[in-house]
């Protein structure tokens, strides 16, 4: 999987999201900490230490508002607070869920 950065942006391959760009709720595997295009930097590795591997299972618990950071994300069976620039470089695939549609509070 590589991520590449384009005049709009970071770009990856179709299916893959950045974890910083995820809402509380969302499920997903970690495709990769990253780009082949790089070394890792020192942030990236940590990332990889705490257990952010290809497969494991992750999921935003919450976020801070206003400004949505930091937020909290359950990696494995580790549940961790991060800033969202930190996340920039890990990349999920995100779960489907066949759930019935959000319906709104009051």
């Amino acid at each position: 999987m590589d991520a590449v950065v384009s005049p709009e942006g970071v770009s990856c391959a179709p299916g893959f999201v950045s974890l910083a760009a995820l809402a509380p709720g969302t499920k997903g595997s970690v495709v990769s900490v990253g780009s082949s295009a790089a070394p890792l930097s020192p942030l990236e590795r940590r990332l990889l230490e705490f257990g952010f591997v290809h497969g494991e299972q992750i999921e935003i618990l919450a976020e801070a508002r206003p400004g949505r950071d930091p937020f909290v994300v359950r990696v494995g069976h580790t549940t961790l607070a991060l800033r969202r620039q930190e996340a920039q470089s890990v990349w999920v695939e995100v779960e489907h869920s066949r759930a019935s549609p959000h319906t709104p509070r009051p």
